[in-house]
């Protein structure tokens, strides 16, 4: 089976001897939320900013949609608050279940681009997959459609050197994150630091992300799977393509990757074309980077589990959290919040899979629902809260990708994007199994054991 890539466990923790000073750690939640004005977000609309009043009665409208809760008005100012990216106003949002959907939404934007393909992926693999891709960039460079790419070093470490230079050769842009290279293996982060967001813009007018790589394991979907989840093909994961004025807020994560990490000097193109109004959705992009007032995704979480008052659905593939997580998870139970969280039944990583089992006597005895995915890998990164408040992207529910992943969330606000997510949460939980307490408390000592040594690890996974 596929392997999603994170340095050697055993490895990464000699080279912390060598390399870190100490451990990196995360920020306290509630310092943000308390600091937070008590006033209507910035709103961007196709036109420019909506005046207060304007983005007071945009809100307000919201939350006539929604059963009573805080997490309109304040979740969307604290993330603008620390990410610095707007609300946007007028946005069309399509969910994509599953690689096959996102895949084929992405290939009729490529062949129909004019301008500009900007391309951020974790995994670029050289398999049917990869070279569809690759063939359909190679020729819209030859047509004279700029294409730029972000590809990660380790995660595309098995992806030979060859593959990236036909790209170069052709007049592609490359940009290889943060390079595994032999005299740098002193410099901070040369391998924890890694590029995990999946961007895709077309003439900065469209824009897709979530969860997908682009890998052949994404290429089939496990709807109706019945095989072993360890099975090639059957991975369960979730995109969105946005069109709108939200576009520019990740073409901005795109290009400031670019320049943070130093790439090649782009050729001038229209980058920041006028966006028109494309629908009714609201959208914000979370992009989160090392640091400590950087971990934005982490606080889009933790916050929005804090403000949320009716439900909260979370789905995610790797979930080994920290201590403010899973208190956040708890105390919304406690309060009367209907908490489900859909896992993974079987998973590629071991350690997570198992460090993330640790936590779930605390959560059970609160309250919350957890139930484990059955007939697939699951890799999907989503949530829906209180029916009216969405999340798609690449960030994991681990210490790994709160502390020290580039990663990239679009936060959606509307009724109707959320009643998508809530259909897709719904299917998912009919093909998984729930995990009762008293059942529960029944596992053989070995798996115990294995929780307990897997969390021994957590701050690496």
């Amino acid at each position: 089976m596929r392997k999603i890539r994170k340095p050697p466990i055993l490895f990464l923790s000699l080279f912390s001897l060598l390399a870190f000073s100490g451990c990196a750690s995360l920020p306290k939640v509630e310092d943000f939320e308390s600091s937070s004005l008590n006033q209507p977000p910035k709103i961007i609309g196709p036109q420019g900013q909506l005046s207060p009043k304007t983005s007071k009665a945009v809100i307000e409208r919201l939350e006539q949609q929604a059963e009573p809760t805080d997490i309109l008005q304040k979740h969307a100012t604290l993330m603008e608050s620390v990410s610095g990216s707007p609300l946007t106003l007028g946005n069309k949002v399509t969910l994509l279940v599953d690689g096959p959907a996102a895949y084929a939404a992405m290939f009729k934007a490529i062949q129909n681009a004019k301008d500009h393909i900007n391309l951020e992926t974790y995994i670029f693999d050289d398999d049917e997959i990869g070279q569809r891709f690759a063939g359909l960039l190679l020729q819209k460079q030859t047509e004279g459609v700029q294409v730029n790419l972000i590809y990660d070093s380790i995660g595309c470490l098995s992806t030979p050197f060859a593959f990236f230079q036909r790209l170069r050769d052709s007049g592609v842009q490359t940009l290889e994150f943060n390079p595994v290279h032999p005299l740098k293996v002193f410099r901070k982060r040369f391998l924890t630091h890694r590029d995990h967001r999946k961007i895709l813009i077309v003439d900065g007018t469209i824009a897709f992300t979530g969860g997908v790589n682009i890998s052949r394991v994404y290429s089939k979907s496990p709807s109706g799977v019945s095989h072993d989840a360890t099975s090639q093909g059957s991975w369960r994961d979730s995109h969105v393509q946005i069109e709108g004025p939200a576009v520019a807020e990740f073409q901005k994560l795109f290009l400031d990757t670019w320049t943070r990490e130093k790439g090649p000097e782009l050729s001038k193109r229209e980058y920041f074309p006028t966006l028109q109004k494309k629908g009714n959705d609201l959208v914000q992009a979370a992009g989160s980077t090392p640091g400590q007032r950087n971990r934005i995704t982490f606080i889009m979480y933790v916050s929005a589990i804090n403000y949320a008052e009716n439900s909260i659905h979370l789905t995610n593939s790797y979930f080994a959290p920290d201590r403010q997580t899973i208190k956040a998870l708890a105390s919304a139970s406690k309060r009367g919040v209907d908490v489900k969280i859909i896992l993974p039944g079987n998973s590629d990583i071991g350690l997570t899979f198992y460090a993330g089992r640790s936590h779930f006597t605390r959560l059970l005895k609160s309250g919350v629902k957890l139930y484990e995915r059955r007939g697939a890998v699951l890799h999907a990164k989503t949530a829906v809260i209180d029916d009216v408040w969405s999340t798609i992207g690449s960030t994991n529910m681990d210490l790994w990708s709160f502390l020290r992943n580039d990663e990239v969330n679009a936060i959606i606000l509307g009724r109707d994007f959320a009643s998508e997510m809530r259909a897709m949460f719904e299917r998912d939980l009919e093909e998984s199994d729930q995990i009762h307490l008293e059942q529960w408390k029944k596992r053989p000592l070995k798996e115990r054991m294995r929780e307990w040594f897997s969390r021994l690890l957590a701050h690496w996974l």
